[in-house]
């Protein structure tokens, strides 16, 4: 009797293992990735351990994933990251013989709203579970502080692009190239530095620069740096075309803003940002970002739930 039940165990063990293989194959990202059915068979215990990890991190039961759940973590998280280890492995190669590697920067552009954050989460995590080090920076972490942020809001009256932060124009770049220029040379065992990082909340949300005693320590030799942003990629573009946009345009689509905003506050978010997604969005979707090479370059589309789908933005 107890052997039946061992071996029935056994059974549903495998047909379990066997069904989570078939349902990694059939993402979206699968092919789009390089990843074949072979590669995914080779590190299946490597998926599934990943996919343990992601579900510890997102506090999950892994046992017992919705659909929602299981699509996040196998069909998107998992193989981005498998995507990322490839990137890693890549740009490793080219430094073969030599002492130090400086860190793979990989970017990640998409608009407010795509689990841009949470994406990057998951990966700093797993690159931290197989031993690697990596850095995590958002446009956002480079905004001017509040006083800079008066001084250019006092310069462009009645210029509501930059009334607020948000927009090229409000961030800090010679704090931004300070700073990834820094990271580029953490190669060395031991070594340490602090990132910058931005209060949003500060003066009543208008933000100000984090109190640098806050922001959180890094240590060498790091492996990766993951760069995450709203506007990353964009190709500049001569002023007359961006000033033809009229930020006023697109107020009638406020029923499109976040559950929970007022009609103010979805006039200010629509009015600030959708400007720029007009001028410079369809450049970055029909080539893909500035100065990036194609072969390097991973192009998802997502749904209105965060999830990869089949269609693809090409490149």
């Amino acid at each position: 009797m107890e052997g039946n039940i061992v071996l029935k165990k056994k059974i549903m063990e495998a047909a379990s293992r066997n069904d989570l293989f078939d349902f990694i194959c059939s993402s979206p990202l699968v092919n789009k990735t390089g990843i074949t059915s072979e590669m995914v068979g080779e590190s299946f215990d490597k998926c599934l351990e990943y996919g343990s990890v992601l579900c510890t991190l997102f506090h999950l039961n892994h046992l017992n994933l919705n659909l929602s759940e299981k699509v996040r973590i196998y069909h998107y998280y998992i193989p981005v990251f498998l995507w990322c280890e490839n990137e890693l492995s890549h740009h490793c190669s080219k430094f073969k013989g030599k002492e130090e590697v400086p860190p793979l920067v990989i970017g990640l552009s998409a608009p407010q709203g795509c689990g841009k954050t949470t994406l990057v989460f998951a990966l700093d995590h797993l690159f931290l579970v197989t031993g690697r080090n990596s850095a995590m920076l958002s446009i956002d972490d480079f905004y001017l502080t509040a006083e800079d942020q008066v001084t250019l809001r006092e310069s462009n009256p009645g210029n509501l692009l930059l009334e607020f932060r948000g927009n090229a124009g409000s961030h800090d770049l010679p704090l931004f190239v300070k700073t990834l220029t820094a990271l580029t040379k953490l190669t060395k065992q031991g070594a340490k530095m602090k990132l910058p990082r931005y209060d949003k909340s500060a003066y009543n949300g208008r933000g100000d620069r984090a109190d640098p005693s806050t922001w959180p320590e890094i240590e060498g030799p790091l492996s990766v740096v993951l760069f995450e942003g709203w506007m990353l990629g964009f190709k500049p573009l001569p002023c007359e075309v961006v000033k033809d946009v009229d930020p006023q345009a697109e107020i009638a689509m406020k029923g499109e803003g976040k559950p929970g905003m007022s009609d103010e506050e979805v006039k200010e978010f629509v009015s600030r940002y959708l400007p720029a997604y007009n001028a410079y969005l369809p450049t970055l979707y029909s080539t893909g970002p500035s100065a990036a090479d194609p072969d390097h370059t991973l192009l998802i589309e997502i749904d209105e739930g965060r999830n990869p789908v089949l269609g693809v933005l090409g490149i």
